[in-house]
């Protein structure tokens, strides 16, 4: 490959990575399932620690998803679940300070105040829908695996996202249906020691939509990373 078409590549990638942003309305429009197995299959490429492949995914569509959904909605309203934990409590003071700027963004985009639990509460229920998307998966992992193993997992969802995005379909990463787990591993017919990692939305994104618009801040290169062994070259080092 010639630097010229490094540079093409390179572009092109960036680009798709760049144009990935978490989208929480979706149009209904279809997506076939033979795209969704066409994402998958370039996302099993991702890298995992000796070739595990830790994975397994599940793709619900029309009757079945509108039924997981319906399964999973019943339980938020009874609030017979214990909520899940899914931060330390003693986070990170960074981790807090941009976690609330997502949740001051996020509300404020839907029109709902931070005080109001009840509308807060059924806006967090849209998450068992996936957000009206027509496509919905749930990740699940070998629960006996490490955090390494999870590592692999997040690049291959990380991969997911970008082949989707690049055939032009959003997605939303979706921890809420981790409180679900017993639901789904039902719903499902999971076997033994499967546990739920997350859940995606997958669709087209309804750009005139406000809250998918909410352009969250990230933090530039030089806050998070120490670089050795540049010196000469505008590095930062400790």
């Amino acid at each position: 490959m010639t630097k010229a078409d490094r540079s093409t590549v390179a572009g092109i990638v960036d680009a798709v990575i760049r144009s990935r942003w978490t989208v929480r309305v979706f149009h209904p429009t279809p997506v076939p399932g033979a795209e969704v197995k066409a994402i998958l299959d370039v996302a099993r490429c991702a890298p995992s620690n000796s070739n595990t492949q830790p994975w397994s995914v599940h793709v619900l569509a029309g009757e079945p998803k509108r039924l997981f959904s319906e399964a999973l909605s019943l339980s938020h309203a009874r609030n017979d679940l214990p909520p899940s934990q899914h931060f330390p409590s003693d986070l990170p003071a960074a981790c807090v300070a941009r976690q609330a700027d997502f949740g001051a963004r996020y509300y404020a985009a839907l029109g709902i105040d931070r005080d109001d639990a009840a509308a807060r509460n059924r806006q967090s229920g849209r998450n068992l829908w996936f957000f009206d998307a027509p496509v919905g998966l749930i990740f699940t992992i070998d629960s006996r695996l490490t955090r390494h193993s999870w590592a692999d997992y997040g690049m291959f969802l990380q991969t997911v996202m970008i082949a989707a995005r690049a055939r032009g379909l959003d997605t939303c990463p979706q921890v809420s249906f981790v409180r679900y787990e017993p639901i789904i591993a039902d719903f499902l017919r999971l076997p033994p020691m499967q546990s739920v990692v997350c859940g995606m939305s997958l669709g087209y994104a309804d750009v005139e939509s406000v809250v998918n618009d909410l352009a969250m801040p990230r933090e530039p290169v030089e806050n998070f990373s120490v670089f050795r062994g540049f010196e000469g070259e505008g590095a930062h080092a400790p």
